[in-house]
Protein backbone atom coordinates (compact mmCIF):
# COMPACT_ATOMS: atom_id res chain seq x y z
CA UNK A 1 0.00 0.00 0.00
CA UNK A 2 1.81 3.11 -1.17
CA UNK A 3 1.69 6.75 0.03
CA UNK A 4 0.74 9.63 -2.23
CA UNK A 5 0.21 8.76 -5.92
CA UNK A 6 -0.99 10.86 -8.86
CA UNK A 7 -3.48 9.11 -11.10
CA UNK A 8 -2.65 10.43 -14.57
CA UNK A 9 -4.95 10.53 -17.57
CA UNK A 10 -4.32 11.31 -21.23
CA UNK A 11 -4.51 14.98 -22.21
CA UNK A 12 -6.09 16.28 -25.40
CA UNK A 13 -3.35 17.72 -27.62
CA UNK A 14 -4.93 21.16 -28.00
CA UNK A 15 -5.36 21.47 -24.22
CA UNK A 16 -1.69 20.57 -23.83
CA UNK A 17 -0.63 23.42 -26.11
CA UNK A 18 -2.87 25.87 -24.26
CA UNK A 19 -0.95 25.05 -21.09
CA UNK A 20 2.36 25.47 -22.87
CA UNK A 21 1.36 28.96 -23.94
CA UNK A 22 0.80 29.92 -20.31
CA UNK A 23 3.89 28.05 -19.09
CA UNK A 24 6.92 28.43 -21.38
CA UNK A 25 8.97 26.24 -19.03
CA UNK A 26 6.93 23.28 -20.18
CA UNK A 27 7.95 23.65 -23.83
CA UNK A 28 10.57 20.95 -23.45
CA UNK A 29 7.71 18.48 -22.92
CA UNK A 30 6.13 19.47 -26.22
CA UNK A 31 8.80 17.74 -28.28
CA UNK A 32 7.88 14.48 -26.60
CA UNK A 33 4.13 14.84 -27.04
CA UNK A 34 4.11 16.25 -30.61
CA UNK A 35 2.31 19.23 -32.12
CA UNK A 36 -1.32 20.26 -31.72
CA UNK A 37 -3.99 17.99 -33.15
CA UNK A 38 -7.13 20.09 -33.32
CA UNK A 39 -9.07 17.28 -34.95
CA UNK A 40 -9.16 15.63 -31.56
CA UNK A 41 -11.18 18.55 -30.19
CA UNK A 42 -14.11 19.13 -32.57
CA UNK A 43 -16.31 20.54 -29.79
CA UNK A 44 -13.77 22.51 -27.78
CA UNK A 45 -12.00 24.40 -30.54
CA UNK A 46 -15.15 26.30 -31.52
CA UNK A 47 -15.74 27.34 -27.91
CA UNK A 48 -12.53 29.34 -27.78
CA UNK A 49 -10.07 30.08 -25.02
CA UNK A 50 -12.72 30.55 -22.33
CA UNK A 51 -13.81 26.93 -22.61
CA UNK A 52 -10.22 25.74 -22.42
CA UNK A 53 -9.61 27.90 -19.35
CA UNK A 54 -12.57 26.28 -17.66
CA UNK A 55 -11.17 22.87 -18.50
CA UNK A 56 -8.04 23.54 -16.43
CA UNK A 57 -9.81 24.97 -13.39
CA UNK A 58 -11.46 21.66 -12.49
CA UNK A 59 -10.28 20.26 -9.12
CA UNK A 60 -8.09 17.13 -9.17
CA UNK A 61 -9.96 13.87 -8.73
CA UNK A 62 -9.03 11.41 -6.01
CA UNK A 63 -9.87 7.75 -6.56
CA UNK A 64 -9.67 5.25 -3.75
CA UNK A 65 -6.57 5.79 -1.66
CA UNK A 66 -4.68 7.72 -4.34
CA UNK A 67 -3.88 11.34 -3.50
CA UNK A 68 -3.77 14.09 -6.11
CA UNK A 69 -0.27 15.29 -5.36
CA UNK A 70 3.25 14.86 -6.66
CA UNK A 71 5.71 12.49 -4.95
CA UNK A 72 7.23 14.23 -1.94
CA UNK A 73 4.50 16.90 -1.86
CA UNK A 74 2.44 16.57 1.32
CA UNK A 75 -1.28 17.26 1.05
CA UNK A 76 -2.54 17.13 4.62
CA UNK A 77 -6.05 15.97 5.56
CA UNK A 78 -8.04 18.93 6.84
CA UNK A 79 -7.75 19.46 10.58
CA UNK A 80 -4.88 17.02 11.21
CA UNK A 81 -1.15 17.65 11.62
CA UNK A 82 1.91 15.42 11.75
CA UNK A 83 2.04 14.25 15.40
CA UNK A 84 5.76 13.38 15.14
CA UNK A 85 6.92 16.65 13.57
CA UNK A 86 9.16 17.62 16.52
CA UNK A 87 10.70 14.19 17.22
CA UNK A 88 14.47 14.27 16.78
CA UNK A 89 16.17 11.50 14.78
CA UNK A 90 12.81 10.00 13.84
CA UNK A 91 13.24 6.60 12.18
CA UNK A 92 10.22 4.65 10.90
CA UNK A 93 10.32 0.98 11.79
CA UNK A 94 7.83 -1.77 11.01
CA UNK A 95 4.05 -1.66 10.75
CA UNK A 96 2.54 -4.23 13.08
CA UNK A 97 -0.68 -3.55 15.03
CA UNK A 98 0.17 0.12 14.61
CA UNK A 99 3.36 1.82 13.39
CA UNK A 100 6.72 1.72 15.21
CA UNK A 101 9.27 4.56 15.41
CA UNK A 102 12.51 5.37 17.20
CA UNK A 103 13.64 8.85 18.16
CA UNK A 104 13.10 11.30 21.00
CA UNK A 105 11.05 14.41 21.61
CA UNK A 106 7.48 15.68 21.99
CA UNK A 107 4.53 13.88 20.40
CA UNK A 108 1.37 15.82 19.50
CA UNK A 109 -2.23 14.77 19.05
CA UNK A 110 -3.37 14.29 15.44
CA UNK A 111 -6.14 16.85 15.85
CA UNK A 112 -8.98 17.88 18.14
CA UNK A 113 -9.55 15.07 20.64
CA UNK A 114 -10.33 14.03 24.21
CA UNK A 115 -7.76 12.07 26.24
CA UNK A 116 -9.17 8.74 27.44
CA UNK A 117 -6.04 7.11 28.91
CA UNK A 118 -2.85 8.78 30.12
CA UNK A 119 -0.44 6.53 31.95
CA UNK A 120 0.93 3.01 31.74
CA UNK A 121 -0.20 -0.31 30.35
CA UNK A 122 1.59 -3.42 31.59
CA UNK A 123 0.84 -5.26 28.38
CA UNK A 124 3.12 -3.07 26.24
CA UNK A 125 6.93 -2.84 26.28
CA UNK A 126 8.21 0.36 27.84
CA UNK A 127 5.03 0.83 29.81
CA UNK A 128 3.59 4.00 28.30
CA UNK A 129 -0.05 3.96 27.16
CA UNK A 130 -2.02 7.02 26.00
CA UNK A 131 -5.26 7.02 24.04
CA UNK A 132 -7.48 9.76 22.70
CA UNK A 133 -10.76 9.95 20.81
CA UNK A 134 -10.77 12.24 17.79
CA UNK A 135 -13.65 14.72 17.87
CA UNK A 136 -13.21 16.37 14.48
CA UNK A 137 -12.16 15.65 10.91
CA UNK A 138 -12.71 12.56 8.73
CA UNK A 139 -11.73 10.20 11.59
CA UNK A 140 -14.01 11.78 14.21
CA UNK A 141 -15.05 9.17 16.76
CA UNK A 142 -12.06 6.88 16.18
CA UNK A 143 -9.57 6.15 18.93
CA UNK A 144 -5.78 6.55 18.65
CA UNK A 145 -3.14 5.00 20.89
CA UNK A 146 0.46 6.00 21.63
CA UNK A 147 2.46 3.35 23.48
CA UNK A 148 5.80 2.12 24.81
CA UNK A 149 8.71 4.58 25.38
CA UNK A 150 6.52 7.61 26.15
CA UNK A 151 5.57 9.61 29.23
CA UNK A 152 2.17 11.31 29.22
CA UNK A 153 1.97 15.10 29.57
CA UNK A 154 -1.85 15.18 29.60
CA UNK A 155 -4.66 13.96 31.83
CA UNK A 156 -7.75 11.85 31.23
CA UNK A 157 -10.66 14.03 30.13
CA UNK A 158 -8.44 16.80 28.78
CA UNK A 159 -9.45 18.35 25.45
CA UNK A 160 -6.46 18.64 23.11
CA UNK A 161 -5.70 19.94 19.63
CA UNK A 162 -3.06 19.27 16.98
CA UNK A 163 -0.90 21.82 18.83
CA UNK A 164 -1.02 19.94 22.16
CA UNK A 165 1.96 17.85 23.26
CA UNK A 166 0.40 14.69 24.68
CA UNK A 167 3.63 12.86 25.57
CA UNK A 168 7.40 12.95 25.54
CA UNK A 169 9.15 10.15 23.73
CA UNK A 170 12.54 8.95 24.86
CA UNK A 171 15.09 6.98 22.86
CA UNK A 172 14.70 3.70 24.71
CA UNK A 173 15.06 0.14 23.54
CA UNK A 174 11.44 -0.19 22.44
CA UNK A 175 10.74 3.07 20.62
CA UNK A 176 7.09 3.96 20.27
CA UNK A 177 4.06 2.47 18.60
CA UNK A 178 1.03 4.46 17.51
CA UNK A 179 -2.12 3.42 15.68
CA UNK A 180 -5.85 2.82 15.87
CA UNK A 181 -7.05 1.74 19.33
CA UNK A 182 -10.13 -0.22 20.27
CA UNK A 183 -13.20 1.90 21.11
CA UNK A 184 -12.63 1.06 24.79
CA UNK A 185 -8.99 2.18 24.58
CA UNK A 186 -7.86 -1.12 26.11
CA UNK A 187 -5.55 -2.18 23.29
CA UNK A 188 -5.03 -2.03 19.50
CA UNK A 189 -8.00 -2.25 17.15
CA UNK A 190 -6.34 -5.08 15.20
CA UNK A 191 -6.91 -7.45 18.12
CA UNK A 192 -10.69 -7.32 17.80
CA UNK A 193 -12.53 -9.99 15.75
CA UNK A 194 -13.87 -7.27 13.42
CA UNK A 195 -10.27 -6.52 12.40
CA UNK A 196 -9.10 -10.14 12.13
CA UNK A 197 -8.06 -10.80 15.73
CA UNK A 198 -4.35 -10.13 15.12
CA UNK A 199 -2.38 -9.56 18.32
CA UNK A 200 1.23 -8.63 19.03
CA UNK A 201 2.34 -11.99 17.62
CA UNK A 202 1.32 -11.14 14.05
CA UNK A 203 1.21 -11.78 11.16
CA UNK A 204 2.26 -8.25 10.16
CA UNK A 205 1.61 -5.69 8.79
CA UNK A 206 -2.03 -5.57 9.80
CA UNK A 207 -4.59 -3.86 7.58
CA UNK A 208 -5.39 -1.53 10.47
CA UNK A 209 -1.70 -0.66 10.84
CA UNK A 210 -1.30 -0.01 7.12
CA UNK A 211 -4.30 2.31 7.22
CA UNK A 212 -2.84 4.37 10.06
CA UNK A 213 0.57 4.49 8.35
CA UNK A 214 -1.06 5.85 5.19
CA UNK A 215 -2.65 8.66 7.20
CA UNK A 216 0.74 9.47 8.74
CA UNK A 217 2.34 9.55 5.30
CA UNK A 218 -0.25 12.06 4.10
CA UNK A 219 0.76 14.23 7.05
CA UNK A 220 4.44 14.09 6.08
CA UNK A 221 5.73 11.17 8.16
CA UNK A 222 8.18 8.86 6.32
CA UNK A 223 6.71 5.52 5.24
CA UNK A 224 7.49 2.40 7.22
CA UNK A 225 9.85 -0.12 5.58
CA UNK A 226 7.03 -2.65 5.12
CA UNK A 227 4.40 -0.12 4.02
CA UNK A 228 4.15 -1.76 0.58
CA UNK A 229 3.72 -5.26 1.98
CA UNK A 230 0.52 -7.34 1.95
CA UNK A 231 -1.87 -6.57 4.77
CA UNK A 232 -3.27 -9.15 7.19
CA UNK A 233 -6.63 -9.09 8.87
CA UNK A 234 -9.52 -6.78 8.02
CA UNK A 235 -9.97 -3.03 7.86
CA UNK A 236 -13.36 -2.34 9.50
CA UNK A 237 -15.80 -0.30 7.41
CA UNK A 238 -15.72 2.69 9.79
CA UNK A 239 -12.05 3.42 9.01
CA UNK A 240 -11.60 5.81 6.06
CA UNK A 241 -9.40 4.80 3.14
CA UNK A 242 -9.38 8.35 1.76
CA UNK A 243 -9.14 11.55 3.78
CA UNK A 244 -10.37 14.00 1.11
Amino acid sequence: MAGSALLASGWFAAAHWAVLAANPAAVSQADELGGPATSALPGLVSQGAAALAGLFTQPPKVMGMAVASRPGQAVAPSGYLNPLRAVANLVPERIDEGVDFSGSGPVYALGNAVITNAGGNAGWPGGGWITYRLTDGPDAGLMVYLAEDVTATVQVGQHVTASTVIANMWNGGDGIETGWAQPTGVSAESELPEAGGISGYGPFPTMVGLNFDLLLQLLGVPAAPNAAGPGYGILPANYPTSWY
